[in-house]
């Protein structure tokens, strides 16, 4: 026989699975050290309940079964037992300074001290705990302390993680100063900056369906030198606040987006291990960088991130986020950009933590909040080392508190969720309720995949907009050796030109689409993830090479003819389709993410990099030389998004007759969108047969051309002068009749 698992689910039930399991098992059978009576043993094919005398949850317990072996036993559905309503980290309350920590299998808890941020602890107190798990002290005078952390003991064997040498960090910090190291060892400002003049700022209000979105990563927005942003003021929050040079806040006007989403900024695991280094417990043998750079690495969900911050260093064992300044120069940031009127989502990750630093969760109880398998190691469905287990009552109260913290205190408008179907459905729907009771306006936005499962429709269902890579796919493919799509003449996977036409309009439900409302959809053809659109498109056409490096950057980074025509293309459809819309930074002028030279060994540079998660600054930044290489191609987009604002037929499907015109040919579309409340009618032409024009006699009327192969904007480009209207092959056309 074989012990699968043994699980605690209740106080005095343990369950227990058994391969191939005995017919003829009592009470007798089973030992629990130490020593914990059976009373009663049940079964249900090869899985046994035993009921017991109480489990002490700060012990460890093993179970035997004759000579058949042992097996750790895991605390499990017991833990959901504990439930606090108790708000936790520190506060101040009339006066009093109070600490709680939530840590119910801990055998003792201290609230540690410090004066100094890079000092061992100048003092420590025992913390008491209560009958809901939360530990808790309370204290009258902080004398001259500026940081604090805990120090946990609990149960002790190889299934664990508690270490109480190790100083933590609270899991509810609001500012952390932090080492630049793997491990990340952190300490909690007890003061951070604290009143914050929003001069009357309250979260944006912009309809879904109306959102152009522009993810982005703080840092590389603005690092470059080209970016023109003072030298102290690049790479940071307060670098994209400035209106000084052309790149950063500066571009996003230019361009015309509405809203930003940012990449990560909650404090992450910057360092990774140390590369190739045979003497520690694991093995880096794949990022030769050991640096995370996107930020998918969260330690501290209520915490930004301090190296976003002035003064902010990735040099080896120095310190970050002393004065805690990160706190009110993310906030400078979102002000700024809501009275320029953009709104701002922060790119969120609830379904995993740091892999490698002393992210207290793991520390405090690793078996409360993570996903585990049979023998009680992390599970990693996420691909990131370890699984957060957002079922449990008090995981679901720290992404809830977590998220309305940055709803109240830093005003951010909504959140994309990273790996969202790894987030159970009961803690999504709690926090689409909780989060609308708080702002019913607030943009939430999944990642519909992760865990191996997908889910369009589920998102949809619960209200929330979802990235829409059937519309990626459909319009420029999944991958650009076999996989290409529309722009390249091309019908992806043999979808339908029906199929097509649905995806132009939110790919919604009554047309075959996942989707319930056009507002849920979020079209796309770049994200961080892949290769950027500009890489898909040079290798699609094969006038790049990626098993090649790339000899000369500015060279290979200006666009040729060929690929100005099909970022054109796939610009006209993207920004003419019902849906939000997102654009990912450098989309709009073709970028290419190419590895920068380095010193550091297996680093591969001069070739295409379809993830560049592990790259430093050189690999990522936005270079606005680059930009102005292909500014035809971001007028092209800047001209797209204001046709778009100004005319509500491209977004709003309520009043709006939609008519296909009939092409004989799958890889051509034309439809008229009349807007009879506005007395208008445009229409899209779109081309995408690469070999043949056509030729299309238009209703009856004066017709504009507002976007054609060349240019696009709000105002009329020129007038047609015929009844008819031919498209070059690759090419598209919008057309109003007033």
């Amino acid at each position: 026989m074989n012990i699968i698992y043994a699980k605690i689910q209740k106080p005095d039930t343990l369950e227990v699975h058994i391969h191939p399991a005995s017919a003829s098992m009592d009470p007798s059978s089973f030992i629990i050290e130490p020593r914990i009576d059976i009373f009663e043993v049940s079964r249900h094919e090869e899985v046994f309940t035993l009921r017991t005398s109480p489990f002490n949850l700060t012990q460890s317990y093993t179970l035997k079964i004759g000579d058949s072996g042992e097996k750790k036993i895991q605390p499990d559905g017991v833990l959901d037992l504990f439930y606090s309503r108790k708000s936790l980290g520190y506060r101040v309350e009339n006066g009093i300074h109070i600490f709680r920590l939530f840590a119910p299998r801990a055998k003792w808890v201290k609230l540690v001290f410090f004066e100094n941020y890079y000092e061992h602890c100048d003092a420590q107190i025992d913390m008491i705990k209560d009958e809901e798990g939360v530990w808790e002290v309370k204290v009258d005078n902080l004398k001259s302390y500026r940081y604090y952390g805990y120090r946990v003991e609990g149960p002790d064997d190889e299934t664990e993680m508690f270490d109480s040498s190790e100083v933590l960090a609270d899991p509810y910090s609001r500012a952390v100063v932090t080492k630049n190291h793997f491990m990340h060892p952190a300490k909690t400002l007890l003061f951070p900056p604290g009143d914050f003049d929003w001069e009357g700022d309250i979260w944006m209000k912009i309809p879904p369906e109306d959102l152009i979105i522009y993810e982005m990563h703080v840092r590389d927005m603005t690092l470059h030198p080209s970016s023109e942003i003072q030298d102290a003021l690049r790479g940071t929050y307060l670098g994209l606040t400035s209106l000084e040079g052309r790149g950063g806040l500066n571009h996003l006007l230019e361009l015309g987006v509405n809203c930003v989403e940012l990449m990560p900024v909650q404090e992450f695991g910057n360092i990774e291990v140390d590369y190739k280094n045979e003497d520690l417990d694991i093995l880096n043998d794949w990022n030769a960088y050991e640096r995370n750079h996107w930020g998918y690495m969260t330690s501290y969900f209520f915490a930004p991130e301090s190296y976003y911050a002035t003064g902010g260093t990735m040099s080896p064992n120095a310190y970050m986020g002393q004065d805690g300044r990160a706190v009110t120069e993310l906030k400078t940031l979102v002000k700024t950009l809501h009275h320029q009127g953009i709104a701002v989502i922060m790119d969120v990750v609830y379904n995993h933590v740091s892999q490698y630093d002393l992210n207290p969760l793991k520390f405090v109880d690793k078996k409360y909040y993570f996903r585990l398998d049979n023998d009680q190691n992390l599970t990693t469905a996420s691909g990131c080392g370890n699984d957060f287990k957002t079922e449990r009552p008090m995981s679901r109260k720290l992404i809830l508190d977590s998220l309305i913290y940055w709803m109240t205190e830093y005003h951010i408008d909504g959140f994309r969720f990273d790996l969202a179907t790894m987030i159970d459905y009961d803690t999504l729907k709690t926090l689409t309720k909780v989060l609308r009771k708080v702002n019913p306006d607030v943009v939430l936005i999944a990642e519909p995949w992760g865990r191996g499962k997908y889910d369009l429709q589920g998102f949809s269902q619960l209200g929330w907009g979802a990235w829409n890579d059937l519309f990626r796919n459909s319009v420029k493919g999944d991958n650009p050796n076999d996989g290409l799509g529309l722009i390249f003449g091309r019908l992806w996977r043999n979808v339908t030109p029906e199929y097509i036409k649905n995806i132009f309009f939110g790919s919604v439900k009554n047309g075959g689409g996942p989707f319930l409302k056009v507002s849920h959809a979020v079209n796309y053809l770049e994200s961080h993830d892949d290769y950027s659109l500009g890489d898909f498109i040079r290798i699609g056409l094969n006038e790049t090479d990626p098993s090649r490096p790339v000899d000369d950057l500015d060279a290979h980074s200006r666009l040729s003819e060929t690929q100005l025509k099909y970022n054109k293309m796939a610009a006209l459809i993207l920004l003419t389709s019902r849906g939000s819309v997102m654009i990912h930074s450098g989309q709009e002028f073709g970028r290419s993410k190419v590895i920068a030279p380095t010193k550091l060994p297996d680093t591969y540079p001069g070739f295409i990099d379809h993830n560049s998660y592990n790259k430093d600054d050189e690999t990522n930044w936005i270079n606005y030389a680059h930009m102005k290489m292909n500014q035809e191609l971001v007028n092209y987009y800047s001209g797209l998004i204001a046709l778009r604002r100004k005319f509500p037929v491209f977004r709003k499907p309520s009043a709006c007759k939609n008519v296909f015109f009939e092409t004989h040919d799958p890889l051509i579309f034309a439809y008229c969108l009349t807007d009879p409340d506005c007395g208008y009618s445009m229409m899209v032409l779109l081309n995408c047969n690469q070999r043949e024009e056509f030729t299309l006699s238009l209703p009856e009327g004066f017709w504009n051309v507002m976007a054609d192969e060349q240019l696009a904007g709000e105002d009329p480009l020129y007038r047609l002068n015929s009844d008819r209207v031919t498209l070059a092959p690759g090419t598209g056309k919008v057309i109003l009749k007033t």
